[in-house]
């Protein structure tokens, strides 16, 4: 008998993406946040482009646990995006998985990481995302578990709905 496929995304789902900020350099939080042109345009903060960021990162308080049990009963995978303009996003997120995981053929995520801007292309049973708008994420055929939403507020909320804990 197969499991139903279950996808994690990574930032602000696994992985506490304000902990890598917080990491952050006086310089490059000034590089790459919000700024205003001498116009009075206003540019939004664009952290995800700082090369290494994703390293820095601590996971979402929950998530590391509610993965193990997860797995027990799903077929799991990571289902994220690399930002386009960061030359190091890759390299970080698959050495993230590895740090908080293991790289290791028995572990839990080896070679299970997907990087894409198209989430609606993989198919899978379940896709827990924090959002449900961006990257396909709500083109996604399963069903879309929206992380961080009053429905599904934490890891407990999601581990109530996918195993009834």
């Amino acid at each position: 008998m197969t499991k139903p496929i279950l996808f994690f995304d990574m930032d602000d789902v696994l992985v506490d993406f304000q902990s890598g900020i917080n990491k952050l350099s006086e310089a490059e939080k000034q590089e790459y946040g919000e700024y205003y042109d001498p116009d009075g345009t206003k540019h939004k903060a664009h952290y995800d482009d700082v090369p290494g960021i994703f390293a820095k990162m601590e996971p979402v308080k929950g998530a590391i646990e509610a993965v193990h049990k997860l797995a027990e009963k799903y077929d799991v995978y990571i289902l994220s995006t690399a930002p386009w303009k960061n030359p190091t996003a890759c390299n970080d997120k698959l050495q993230w998985v590895k740090d908080h995981f293991g790289g290791e053929k028995d572990d839990v995520f080896y070679k299970r990481l997907i990087l894409t801007h198209h989430k609606d292309l993989c198919h899978g049973d379940y896709l827990i995302d924090d959002n449900n708008e961006r990257n396909g994420a709500g083109k996604f055929t399963g069903e879309l578990i929206h992380f961080g939403s009053a429905k599904y507020p934490n890891w407990d909320a999601v581990l109530e709905k996918l195993i009834g804990e």
